[in-house]
């Protein structure tokens, strides 16, 4: 527990975010008293890792993932050690790439906190936050058990807010069990397809390819149909090892338009050098967050609404074993996407009906289905107006939505941006909520090197207040 005069920080979220700031921050400050609030049984798997579905694969080399971003091979280490893969061999890719299942990565993580929280370094509540206000100094967290909690420091960590079901989807097919909203990390929505079942999916990004993956483990051999506007899938992995290529930070992009003709012309130049695109692609990932604050809104909004559907084809590849999994489906017949939209949707006794149109014709034509699983990822433009603990402090004025529907406002030391415009440094945002400051906070790399940032963030804020002298609340020593 610690003595009473040391500051308070409650991370809120249990995921990878908040983990790795838990992590970081136990590990290079002896005295704060750190508390996890997290509704899951464990910390550190978050939705992400912890799906019980083998199919569910991480679509990063285990190389390029790890909890400390100065040791690229701690997650691979940690697998030979615990011999985390030995009953998977297909965990290993033809070039030799671990792309483990993902409830190992969520294994590894809380291996990595175990120690501790059996210490008391870090306290884990399961319970979600509900409101949180401004108590004096302090903040004051309630709880969804009914618990009050006070914080020096509070760190939002909630990252994935539910899907959000297409408006047409969810009148035409309102309490309708055969439509299912899929985050692809739960196998029990899935449970009840039959397996000659008609499938549509809404989305064709990892999500739906995932969901793919449970299916066909599951037995299923019906057709599959996977519609989104663009009709766009994920790229494969690069076949051999690279380096990221390019400069992106020194000879910043000023619009949308620049950037896209600067990636394009720096993929051909790794072409002259037999380098995949994938090696670009990752550059401008690695730089982004230089050249991005330094695009006018105008453009920043300009990529958000027109890039990034292919940024996120290119940028979020797909597993080996999952693209395996769609190449054979599709050569099999029982796999397609579409680039269409949905107009209509019906559900009849034996089927449903959705009225479609293609991208590029005014012509409408019906198609028939049993199943409709909306794989559309999370509602992160809602985050601030469903979540409830984010509404609190956004009509409080404490935090504001970003401009681009991404996350949350904040400046470039994570601090959350008040109604007013001011910096909060006692309330900061991490992970992905965070990425319209710094244009790419997606991928694991990034995320947990922005956490180690949010670490030393809040070690600066808890030196600050140790020097005014500014103690825990006693209320707070005595909610854990």
């Amino acid at each position: 527990m610690g003595n009473n005069s040391y500051p308070s920080v409650a991370i809120i979220g249990g995921g990878l975010s908040g983990a790795a700031v838990a992590f970081h921050l136990a590990r290079r400050h002896a005295s704060a008293t750190l508390t996890v609030l997290e509704p899951r049984a464990t910390i550190g798997a978050g939705l992400a890792y912890s799906t019980p579905d083998p199919a569910h694969r991480i679509n990063v080399p285990a190389a390029k993932m790890s909890l400390i971003p100065a040791e690229d091979r701690h997650f691979v280490d940690w697998i030979s050690r615990t011999h985390a893969i030995a009953d998977d061999p297909e965990a290993v890719s033809s070039n030799g790439e671990v792309y483990a299942r993902r409830i190992v990565f969520g294994r590894y993580v809380f291996d990595h906190l175990k120690p501790w929280i059996a210490s008391g370094r870090i306290a884990h509540v399961r319970d979600s936050v509900r409101a949180i206000a401004r108590a004096g100094s302090h903040w004051s967290l309630q709880t969804a058990s009914g618990r009050t909690l006070l914080a020096d420091i509070v760190v939002i960590a909630t990252t994935h807010p539910a899907p959000e079901v297409p408006p047409i989807l969810a009148d035409g097919l309102k309490d309708d069990p055969r439509l299912i909203i899929s985050d692809a990390m739960t196998v029990s929505p899935l449970s009840g397809i039959e397996p000659e079942a008609r499938v549509t999916i809404i989305g064709t990004g990892l999500t739906m390819a995932d969901t793919v993956a449970s299916l066909d483990r599951r037995g299923h051999r019906g057709t599959i149909t996977a519609i989104s506007r663009r009709g766009l899938l994920s790229r494969p992995h690069a076949t051999v090892p690279y380096q990221p290529f390019g400069q992106f930070d020194q000879s910043a992009p000023y619009s949308a338009l620049d950037l896209l003709r600067k990636i394009r012309t720096t993929i051909r130049e790794a072409d002259a050098l037999d380098l995949q695109w994938q090696a670009v692609i990752d550059q401008v990932r690695a730089q982004a967050s230089a050249f991005w604050p330094k695009l006018p809104e105008t453009e920043r909004r300009k990529i958000v609404q027109h890039l990034r559907p292919y940024w996120d084809v290119h940028r979020f590849r797909i597993a080996p074993q999952v693209q395996r999994v769609i190449a054979r489906r599709r050569s099999e017949g029982t796999f397609t996407s579409r680039a269409a939209s949905v107009t209509a949707a019906e559900a009849n006794a034996d089927h449903i009906l959705l009225q479609l149109r293609t991208r590029g014709k005014r012509a409408l034509e019906e198609h028939r289905t049993d199943y409709v699983i909306v794989t559309t990822g999370p509602a992160h433009s809602r985050a601030v107006e469903v979540e409830p603990h984010l509404n609190s402090l956004a009509s409080a004025g404490w935090i504001r939505a970003d401009g681009l529907g991404l996350g949350i406002f904040c400046d470039r030391q994570g601090r959350a941006i008040s109604r007013e415009g001011q910096a909060v440094s006692s309330l900061l945002i991490a992970g992905p909520l965070a990425r319209a400051t710094f244009g790419e906070l997606m991928g694991l790399p990034q995320v947990t090197s922005y956490a180690q940032e949010i670490a030393n963030q809040v070690i600066q804020e808890l030196d600050r207040m140790r020097m005014v002298g500014q103690p825990m609340p006693e209320q707070f020593a005595k909610a854990r």
